[in-house]
Protein backbone atom coordinates (compact mmCIF):
# COMPACT_ATOMS: atom_id res chain seq x y z
CA UNK A 1 0.00 0.00 0.00
CA UNK A 2 1.20 3.54 -0.68
CA UNK A 3 1.56 5.97 2.18
CA UNK A 4 -1.81 7.63 1.59
CA UNK A 5 -3.58 4.29 1.62
CA UNK A 6 -1.73 3.25 4.77
CA UNK A 7 -2.60 6.49 6.53
CA UNK A 8 -6.22 6.36 5.37
CA UNK A 9 -6.56 2.83 6.71
CA UNK A 10 -4.99 3.88 10.01
CA UNK A 11 -7.27 6.91 10.26
CA UNK A 12 -10.35 4.82 9.56
CA UNK A 13 -9.31 2.38 12.30
CA UNK A 14 -9.24 5.22 14.84
CA UNK A 15 -13.04 5.36 14.57
CA UNK A 16 -13.56 1.69 15.41
CA UNK A 17 -13.01 1.56 19.17
CA UNK A 18 -16.39 1.97 20.90
CA UNK A 19 -14.67 2.57 24.24
CA UNK A 20 -12.49 5.43 23.00
CA UNK A 21 -13.81 8.21 20.73
CA UNK A 22 -11.33 9.77 18.35
CA UNK A 23 -10.37 13.09 19.96
CA UNK A 24 -9.44 15.81 17.48
CA UNK A 25 -7.84 19.13 18.42
CA UNK A 26 -8.46 21.13 15.25
CA UNK A 27 -5.50 23.05 13.82
CA UNK A 28 -5.14 25.94 11.40
CA UNK A 29 -1.46 26.25 10.49
CA UNK A 30 1.83 24.36 10.66
CA UNK A 31 2.73 25.53 14.16
CA UNK A 32 -0.60 24.51 15.68
CA UNK A 33 -0.39 21.17 13.86
CA UNK A 34 3.10 20.46 15.16
CA UNK A 35 2.06 21.35 18.71
CA UNK A 36 -0.96 19.05 18.54
CA UNK A 37 1.11 16.21 17.11
CA UNK A 38 3.76 16.70 19.82
CA UNK A 39 1.01 16.45 22.45
CA UNK A 40 0.41 12.86 21.29
CA UNK A 41 -2.53 13.22 18.91
CA UNK A 42 -3.03 10.09 16.76
CA UNK A 43 -4.51 12.21 13.98
CA UNK A 44 -4.99 15.86 13.08
CA UNK A 45 -8.02 17.72 11.80
CA UNK A 46 -8.09 21.19 10.33
CA UNK A 47 -10.65 23.87 11.15
CA UNK A 48 -11.88 25.70 8.07
CA UNK A 49 -12.63 28.78 10.16
CA UNK A 50 -9.16 28.89 11.67
CA UNK A 51 -7.49 28.34 8.31
CA UNK A 52 -9.61 31.08 6.72
CA UNK A 53 -8.90 33.57 9.51
CA UNK A 54 -5.18 32.88 9.39
CA UNK A 55 -5.21 33.69 5.67
CA UNK A 56 -7.27 36.87 5.99
CA UNK A 57 -10.71 35.56 5.05
CA UNK A 58 -14.02 35.18 6.85
CA UNK A 59 -15.30 31.68 7.51
CA UNK A 60 -18.21 30.42 5.46
CA UNK A 61 -17.02 29.30 2.01
CA UNK A 62 -15.14 32.56 1.42
CA UNK A 63 -11.76 30.86 1.17
CA UNK A 64 -10.80 29.68 -2.31
CA UNK A 65 -9.81 26.13 -3.15
CA UNK A 66 -6.24 26.99 -4.09
CA UNK A 67 -5.49 28.83 -0.84
CA UNK A 68 -7.19 26.14 1.24
CA UNK A 69 -5.28 23.32 -0.44
CA UNK A 70 -1.97 25.19 -0.20
CA UNK A 71 -2.48 25.62 3.55
CA UNK A 72 -3.43 21.97 3.88
CA UNK A 73 -0.34 20.89 1.96
CA UNK A 74 1.90 22.84 4.34
CA UNK A 75 0.21 21.30 7.37
CA UNK A 76 0.23 17.76 6.01
CA UNK A 77 3.87 18.08 5.02
CA UNK A 78 4.84 19.01 8.56
CA UNK A 79 3.28 16.07 10.45
CA UNK A 80 3.48 12.29 10.30
CA UNK A 81 0.04 11.35 11.64
CA UNK A 82 -3.04 11.07 9.41
CA UNK A 83 -4.78 14.34 8.62
CA UNK A 84 -8.40 15.12 7.81
CA UNK A 85 -9.36 18.37 6.12
CA UNK A 86 -12.40 20.53 6.72
CA UNK A 87 -13.39 21.53 3.18
CA UNK A 88 -16.63 23.35 4.11
CA UNK A 89 -19.11 22.67 1.28
CA UNK A 90 -16.35 21.47 -1.03
CA UNK A 91 -14.84 24.72 -2.31
CA UNK A 92 -16.81 24.29 -5.51
CA UNK A 93 -20.02 25.38 -7.20
CA UNK A 94 -21.26 21.86 -7.84
CA UNK A 95 -20.55 18.17 -7.34
CA UNK A 96 -18.21 18.01 -10.33
CA UNK A 97 -16.13 20.72 -8.71
CA UNK A 98 -16.00 18.76 -5.48
CA UNK A 99 -14.30 15.91 -7.35
CA UNK A 100 -11.53 18.34 -8.32
CA UNK A 101 -11.30 19.57 -4.73
CA UNK A 102 -10.94 16.06 -3.37
CA UNK A 103 -8.32 15.23 -6.00
CA UNK A 104 -6.33 18.22 -4.75
CA UNK A 105 -6.93 17.45 -1.07
CA UNK A 106 -5.65 13.90 -1.50
CA UNK A 107 -2.65 15.14 -3.43
CA UNK A 108 -1.94 17.58 -0.58
CA UNK A 109 -1.75 14.66 1.83
CA UNK A 110 -5.09 14.46 3.64
CA UNK A 111 -6.85 11.10 4.01
CA UNK A 112 -10.16 12.34 5.36
CA UNK A 113 -12.55 15.23 4.82
CA UNK A 114 -15.39 17.03 6.51
CA UNK A 115 -18.01 18.29 4.07
CA UNK A 116 -21.09 20.18 5.22
CA UNK A 117 -24.59 21.01 4.10
CA UNK A 118 -25.15 24.39 5.79
CA UNK A 119 -27.44 26.29 3.45
CA UNK A 120 -27.29 23.57 0.79
CA UNK A 121 -30.32 21.32 0.32
CA UNK A 122 -29.68 17.72 1.39
CA UNK A 123 -29.84 16.50 -2.21
CA UNK A 124 -26.93 18.78 -3.11
CA UNK A 125 -24.72 17.53 -0.31
CA UNK A 126 -25.68 13.97 -1.23
CA UNK A 127 -24.39 14.61 -4.74
CA UNK A 128 -21.21 16.21 -3.39
CA UNK A 129 -20.53 13.25 -1.09
CA UNK A 130 -20.95 10.90 -4.03
CA UNK A 131 -18.49 12.98 -6.03
CA UNK A 132 -15.99 12.95 -3.18
CA UNK A 133 -16.24 9.18 -2.89
CA UNK A 134 -15.71 8.74 -6.64
CA UNK A 135 -12.58 10.87 -6.49
CA UNK A 136 -11.20 8.90 -3.55
CA UNK A 137 -12.00 5.57 -5.17
CA UNK A 138 -10.32 6.68 -8.38
CA UNK A 139 -7.21 7.51 -6.37
CA UNK A 140 -7.35 4.18 -4.57
CA UNK A 141 -7.56 5.83 -1.15
CA UNK A 142 -10.15 4.67 1.44
CA UNK A 143 -10.75 8.27 2.45
CA UNK A 144 -12.95 8.85 5.52
CA UNK A 145 -15.81 11.18 4.60
CA UNK A 146 -17.38 12.90 7.58
CA UNK A 147 -20.70 14.45 6.55
CA UNK A 148 -21.64 17.47 8.62
CA UNK A 149 -25.21 18.60 8.95
CA UNK A 150 -26.01 21.99 10.44
CA UNK A 151 -29.61 21.30 11.37
CA UNK A 152 -28.93 22.03 15.05
CA UNK A 153 -26.06 24.49 14.69
CA UNK A 154 -27.89 26.76 12.25
CA UNK A 155 -31.44 25.99 13.40
CA UNK A 156 -32.45 24.89 9.92
CA UNK A 157 -35.85 23.61 11.07
CA UNK A 158 -38.12 24.12 14.09
CA UNK A 159 -36.74 22.70 17.36
CA UNK A 160 -39.25 19.87 17.52
CA UNK A 161 -38.26 18.73 14.02
CA UNK A 162 -34.48 18.83 14.44
CA UNK A 163 -33.85 15.28 15.58
CA UNK A 164 -35.96 13.74 12.82
CA UNK A 165 -34.50 16.04 10.17
CA UNK A 166 -30.94 15.33 11.29
CA UNK A 167 -31.51 11.59 11.14
CA UNK A 168 -33.15 11.89 7.73
CA UNK A 169 -30.13 13.75 6.39
CA UNK A 170 -27.68 11.45 8.14
CA UNK A 171 -29.17 8.37 6.51
CA UNK A 172 -29.07 10.00 3.08
CA UNK A 173 -25.47 11.07 3.50
CA UNK A 174 -24.35 7.63 4.62
CA UNK A 175 -26.13 6.02 1.68
CA UNK A 176 -24.34 8.45 -0.65
CA UNK A 177 -20.92 7.31 0.56
CA UNK A 178 -20.20 9.10 3.84
CA UNK A 179 -18.54 7.11 6.61
CA UNK A 180 -19.57 9.20 9.61
CA UNK A 181 -21.89 12.04 10.53
CA UNK A 182 -20.95 15.27 12.27
CA UNK A 183 -23.72 17.05 14.18
CA UNK A 184 -22.39 20.29 15.68
CA UNK A 185 -24.68 22.23 17.96
CA UNK A 186 -25.91 19.35 20.13
CA UNK A 187 -24.89 19.16 23.76
CA UNK A 188 -27.55 17.42 25.83
CA UNK A 189 -27.09 13.78 26.66
CA UNK A 190 -30.52 12.58 25.55
CA UNK A 191 -30.20 14.01 22.05
CA UNK A 192 -26.64 12.78 21.64
CA UNK A 193 -27.63 9.28 22.74
CA UNK A 194 -30.59 9.25 20.34
CA UNK A 195 -28.36 10.32 17.45
CA UNK A 196 -25.66 7.77 18.26
CA UNK A 197 -28.17 4.94 18.49
CA UNK A 198 -29.92 5.79 15.23
CA UNK A 199 -26.94 6.67 13.00
CA UNK A 200 -25.21 3.69 11.41
CA UNK A 201 -21.71 5.14 11.60
CA UNK A 202 -19.49 7.12 13.95
CA UNK A 203 -21.20 10.18 15.39
CA UNK A 204 -19.01 13.28 15.65
CA UNK A 205 -19.94 16.06 18.08
CA UNK A 206 -18.29 19.42 18.65
CA UNK A 207 -17.25 20.38 22.17
CA UNK A 208 -16.04 23.35 24.15
CA UNK A 209 -16.12 24.72 27.69
CA UNK A 210 -19.11 23.30 29.53
CA UNK A 211 -19.58 20.33 27.21
CA UNK A 212 -19.82 16.75 28.40
CA UNK A 213 -16.35 15.27 28.78
CA UNK A 214 -14.91 12.61 26.50
CA UNK A 215 -15.71 9.72 28.86
CA UNK A 216 -19.33 10.84 29.15
CA UNK A 217 -19.62 11.19 25.38
CA UNK A 218 -18.13 7.74 24.93
CA UNK A 219 -20.78 6.30 27.23
CA UNK A 220 -23.43 7.89 25.01
CA UNK A 221 -22.00 6.18 21.92
CA UNK A 222 -20.09 9.10 20.37
CA UNK A 223 -17.29 7.98 18.05
CA UNK A 224 -15.52 11.25 17.37
CA UNK A 225 -15.06 14.47 19.33
CA UNK A 226 -13.67 17.71 17.89
CA UNK A 227 -13.20 21.26 19.12
CA UNK A 228 -13.89 23.01 15.80
CA UNK A 229 -12.55 26.54 15.74
CA UNK A 230 -12.30 26.67 19.54
CA UNK A 231 -8.53 26.43 19.83
CA UNK A 232 -7.98 29.06 17.15
CA UNK A 233 -10.41 31.37 18.90
CA UNK A 234 -8.65 30.84 22.22
CA UNK A 235 -5.27 31.57 20.66
CA UNK A 236 -6.54 34.76 19.07
CA UNK A 237 -8.08 35.85 22.38
CA UNK A 238 -4.63 35.63 23.96
CA UNK A 239 -3.31 37.87 21.20
CA UNK A 240 -6.08 40.41 21.78
CA UNK A 241 -5.77 40.30 25.56
CA UNK A 242 -2.01 40.71 25.48
CA UNK A 243 -2.21 43.62 23.04
CA UNK A 244 -4.94 45.32 25.08
CA UNK A 245 -2.97 44.91 28.30
CA UNK A 246 0.20 46.26 26.71
CA UNK A 247 -1.52 49.27 25.16
CA UNK A 248 -3.66 50.19 28.17
CA UNK A 249 -1.74 49.13 31.27
CA UNK A 250 1.75 48.84 29.87
CA UNK A 251 2.07 45.38 31.42
CA UNK A 252 2.57 41.94 29.95
CA UNK A 253 1.03 39.29 32.22
CA UNK A 254 -1.30 38.07 29.46
CA UNK A 255 1.76 36.55 27.79
CA UNK A 256 1.81 33.77 30.40
CA UNK A 257 1.47 30.89 30.12
CA UNK A 258 3.28 30.51 26.81
CA UNK A 259 5.04 27.74 24.93
CA UNK A 260 8.75 27.92 25.61
CA UNK A 261 10.64 29.52 22.72
CA UNK A 262 13.16 26.72 22.45
CA UNK A 263 10.51 24.01 22.61
CA UNK A 264 8.44 25.65 19.91
CA UNK A 265 11.45 26.31 17.72
CA UNK A 266 12.53 22.67 18.01
CA UNK A 267 9.30 21.47 16.37
CA UNK A 268 10.44 22.71 12.98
Amino acid sequence: MNNRTTQATAFRALHSNPAQPLLLANVWDVASARLVESAGAPAIATTSAGVAWSLGHADGNALGRDEAVAALSRIAGAVTVPITADIEAGYADDAAGVEHTVDAVLEAGAVGINIEDGALPPAELTARIGAARRAADRAGVPMFINARTDVYLAGLVAPEQRLAETLHRAHRYLEAGADGVFVPGVGDADTIRALAEAIDGPLNVMVGPGSLNAAELSDLGVGRVSVGSGMAQAAYEIARSAATELLTAGTYESLTPAVDYGELNSLF
